[in-house]
């Protein structure tokens, strides 16, 4: 009897969790020692919450504003923009589904992983864009960043890094992992580099039309097609439930071409570190102003 009673417990407990959450990428998130936090990002009459992850280096960085799956603001895109942390740079994710969920909440406000579909996929471009310039310009003004920001998507996120290409001047590239391309592609003035799945047609039969379209209106689109892998390889490709090979395959060689070409970007400001006397002068400085505590919330207004 006790040993049912533990059972049906355990079947309730599980039918409880949001459908969203992946105990995996939380658990591997936890173990980091990056500083991560939340912050309140205001424009306008919104609101919006991000996740700010913090890379552990000596120099400026630049800033990669991620945009999430269909799926909201996962467990795993947190744990994706915490390994790009790791990789050096300030990864700014918001959650654009703030606001909107049961009692103003966001991603983790919906009971289930298919309403935060539905409501993901109802979400207006034009909002999506204004929250995404909310980040990047949050992003572009931290005292730690160089000023050079790009935007990376995932599933329904690399459509909107590619729409975001379309609607932002300032970035420095997008990266679009298996998502569509915008209608109009003459508004475009950064790189856009494509990272695409060959077992995944709905996405990939986009591809051949948007390399002519990017070549006629003069502009520099770079896809790759990792064969055998499927749509969503880099949340899949280190799932352990994970049963396709390819799919470890290909992230482990998209995540190495998107680091590499990240190092290769122009930064808008130095990133030379400050001589050790300037270095004591702003640390006596700061040690003689009011600071927040090392994991508060931070409320930023966006002008």
């Amino acid at each position: 009897m006790r040993r049912l009673l533990l059972c049906l417990f355990a079947l309730v407990l599980a039918a409880s969790l949001p459908a969203t959450a992946q105990q995996w990428a939380k658990t591997k998130l936890d173990a980091s020692p990056r500083h991560r936090e939340y912050v309140t990002l205001k424009h306008g009459d919104r609101s919006l919450q991000a996740f700010v992850v913090y890379p552990e280096v000596s120099h400026k960085a630049t800033v990669i504003v991620l945009i999430h799956e269909i799926f909201g603001l996962s467990d795993w895109a947190k744990e994706m923009a915490d390994e790009l942390a790791a990789a050096g740079y300030i990864v700014v994710a918001p959650d654009l589904l703030s606001g909107f969920g049961p009692n103003g909440g966001g991603t983790d406000a919906y009971p289930a992983q298919d309403d935060v579909t539905k409501a993901v996929s109802g979400l207006d471009p034009a909002v999506v864009n204004a929250d995404l310039d909310a980040a990047a310009d949050y992003g572009k003004k931290l005292p730690a960043a160089n000023g050079t920001v790009v935007s990376a998507g995932f599933c329904w996120g690399g459509g909107k890094s590619f729409a975001f290409a379309a609607h932002r001047k300032d970035l420095a590239a997008a990266f679009v992992f298996y998502g569509p391309p915008p209608s109009d592609f003459s508004t475009i003035t950064a790189p856009v580099y494509g990272f695409y799945a060959g077992e995944d047609a709905r996405i990939g039969a986009t591809v051949p039309a948007t390399i002519e379209g990017m070549k006629a209106a003069g502009k520099k689109y770079e896809p790759v097609t990792y064969e055998g892998a499927g749509h969503g390889f880099m949340r899949a490709g280190e799932d352990p439930g994970n049963t396709t090979p390819a799919n470890k395959t290909a992230r482990d060689q998209a995540l190495e071409r998107l680091t590499t070409l990240l190092k290769s970007l122009p930064t808008t400001h130095s990133s030379v570190v400050a001589p050790r006397s300037s270095r004591q002068t702003a640390r006596n400085a700061k040690a003689a102003s009011p600071e927040a505590s090392c994991h508060s919330e931070a409320t930023a207004a966006v002008m």
